[in-house]
């Protein structure tokens, strides 16, 4: 299976930090007035990142995917320099990956490397540190009259519709337009319904917390294939942790053979649309 990655051509990148910000997985920092991709396991290769570089130093590229390994990871992240490393390790603990933070400092204990992060156990006081999607946040609402009247029409046409428990045989995904969204997105989007579910079928996933995503990626490729979804317009939150559900959704696509359009919309935890785009 190929999968889809950012590249960074080091001689073209001037620093701008452009990239930076449409990255919303985290995966890119400027670091010694260049951009680094300080998270292979965290670029989900959407390249939403491509549009913004001045200079054409982002690309994409393809290669074939392998599990994980921490280790070959950190055999390109070193040769970053001390700056990247940092940036690598603390990427690592705030997301809570701390078995790949064991063996990234396993790493640099066998080949003789300083833990740049030694001395970084005290958080400045009032920062927060874990995954930004877990951080907790109190929203203000507004006193103003909404407007909203009446009772809503509910647009959903299925049971059920968590991605573990349907059947991807099942009569409502034949010739479909599939919703694949987030959990948090039907609590944090308050039209969901209207703007999103309305005419399609639906599959809600968690990409941090939901276990053996390997059932997932078959499910899509079966719908895809078997029950010929027409399109998959993915729903994630802004939350870095949310980004795998789209490139679960891009890889299956590529796996099955079959060109079917994907859209991919980014909402805030404010509930606002910050982007929509077409990854397929």
């Amino acid at each position: 299976m190929l999968r889809k990655i950012i590249k960074i051509e080091e001689e073209k990148c001037d620093g701008c930090g452009q990239c930076v910000p449409e990255c919303h997985e985290g995966a890119l920092q400027i670091i010694d007035g260049k951009a680094r991709l300080i998270s292979d396991l965290f670029c989900d290769g959407l390249g939403a990142c491509l549009g913004h570089c001045p200079t054409g130093a982002l690309t994409i590229v393809e290669r074939e995917a392998e599990p994980y390994n921490e280790k070959k990871v950190m055999d390109y992240i070193v040769k970053g320099g001390t700056n990247v490393i940092k940036a690598h390790l603390k990427h690592l603990r705030e997301h809570e990956e701390f078995e790949y933070l064991r063996e990234a400092l396993e790493y640099l204990r066998d080949n003789g490397i300083e833990n740049p992060l030694s001395e970084d156990i005290v958080e400045e006081k009032g920062t927060q540190c874990g995954c930004p999607g877990s951080r907790e946040i109190i929203l203000e609402q507004s006193d103003a009259n909404d407007g909203e009247e009446g009772n809503r029409i509910s647009h959903l046409r299925q049971w059920p519709i968590q991605l573990h428990l349907v059947s991807p045989h099942a009569q409502y995904f034949r010739n479909s337009d599939l919703l694949l969204a987030a959990d948090c997105c039907g609590f944090t989007y308050p039209d969901f319904h209207k703007d999103f579910l309305k005419g399609k079928s639906l599959a809600i996933a968690c990409p941090k917390l939901d276990a053996n995503k390997q059932v997932y990626f078959e499910k899509l490729i079966t719908m895809i294939n078997e029950s010929n979804l027409k399109s998959i317009t993915v729903l994630i939150m802004q939350v870095p942790c949310c980004s795998g559900l789209a490139q679960l959704s891009q890889q299956a696509v590529e796996s099955s053979g079959r060109n079917i359009r994907i859209n991919a919309s980014i909402i805030s935890i404010q509930g606002e649309v910050l982007q929509t785009m077409r990854i397929n």
